[in-house]
């Protein structure tokens, strides 16, 4: 049995109110690879890369991430789109994340200090940029857990959805 992803499945009850969420989320994903890939584009065309290049795809990897991370953390019919607290963190992360490639794009190459035994730019973009999300999403979910999970009546309408669609 196929499902059109323009409509639920039947049996399925949706309640109104965060679909705009996940709907804007589409989008800015969507956009952020539209630029990667015009970067690349503009690269193959040009065959070098140019000084906006990197600036872009910074920010659309950013934006990706974050719009990932909010896809698999919203809700349909939670106000917010279920997301919460998690609002902040997910702000947060895109912070430094953009803060930590634009810093890592401006710092001079030239005769780089070591920064726990890596040049100051690996630093940057192993720590700040690899790690530091890494610490920060793991502790919001945890603090948030008990919003965002499905509660009883959810897992009552799952259980009711597919025993109507056991029984069709």
């Amino acid at each position: 049995m196929t499902y059109s992803l323009r409509k639920k499945p039947p049996g399925v009850e949706t309640r109104g109110g965060g679909g705009g969420v996940k709907k804007a989320a589409v989008i800015v994903l969507f956009l952020s690879m539209v630029a990667i890939g015009a970067v690349y584009l503009a690269a193959i065309v040009s065959g070098s890369t140019q000084v906006w290049s990197a600036w872009v795809v910074a920010a659309a990897i950013s934006l990706a991430m974050v719009s990932t991370m909010t896809l698999g953390a919203a809700r349909t019919g939670k106000p917010n789109g279920g997301l919460g607290r998690l609002i902040v963190p997910f702000a947060l992360v895109l912070f430094i994340l953009l803060a930590g490639f634009a810093l890592a794009l401006t710092l001079p190459s030239e005769s780089e200090p070591l920064l726990l035994g890596v040049p100051r730019r690996a630093a940057i973009m192993l720590y700040g940029i690899g790690l530091l999300p890494l610490l920060i999403l793991p502790v919001a979910y945890a603090f948030t857990f008990d919003e965002i999970t499905l509660t009883e009546d959810d897992i009552d309408r799952v259980r009711e959805a597919a025993k109507r669609a056991t029984e069709n």
